[in-house]
Formats: C-alpha cells, structure tokens, sequence
C-alpha cells in the first residue's frame, strides 16, 4: 500500500473517535451493508465520521490492506477496529457495541 494512502487512513482513524469507512455517506448509504451499519449507529445516537470508499479507490483498497479485513463497511473506534456489518450487528444485537461506546464516553 502506498505510504500516503496509509497516512490518509490513519489521519480518519485517529482524528474521528467512531470513524466508518463506508460506500456513500451517512446520508445516503449506496449500499445495504453500509446502510445497515449507518442505521445502528443512529439509533445508538453516537456522532461518527463516515468515510466514502467510493470517492476514492485508492482508500477502497487501501483499507481492506490496512485492517486485513476484505470487505467494506469498516467501523473503527478510538483507533480499534471493531469490524464488519456482520460482526457490528452481532455487537449492536448483544448489547456489546452500546457497552464498548459507553466505557469509551462515546454515548450515553
């Protein structure tokens, strides 16, 4: 991967305490996974950068590289990467994912 797209990865993670590399934006989802994720966290009411793989190939593959995760919505918090639709879903359904915004002062 090249050095100034890993940099331009890092600048979203470390720069946004809940950051979601994402198709589309918050606002218009273009895809159902990343739509999915999008919906949790609004009924979690937690404030997050959404980061639109589509505006850039270079981060689109970047990312997967970066995480080692091949598929894309990514949700990363406080720097961690938390994971995938299936896996935030998962989190979100458990009550996991509220727990771990709640310890991070995330939301209420």
């Amino acid at each position: 991967m090249d050095q100034q797209v890993k940099e331009k990865i890092e600048n979203e993670i470390s720069n946004n305490e809940v950051c979601l590399f994402m198709k589309g934006t918050p606002e218009v989802p273009e895809c159902g996974f990343s739509m999915a994720v999008v919906n949790i966290l609004k009924l979690l009411e937690v404030n997050y950068k959404g980061v639109n793989v589509l505006a850039d190939q270079s981060i689109r593959e970047g990312i997967k590289i970066y995480s080692e995760w091949p598929t894309i919505p990514q949700l990363y918090v406080n720097k961690e990467f938390i994971g995938g639709c299936d896996i935030v879903k998962e989190m979100f359904e458990t009550g996991e994912l509220k727990n771990l915004l709640k310890s991070k002062n995330l939301i209420k």
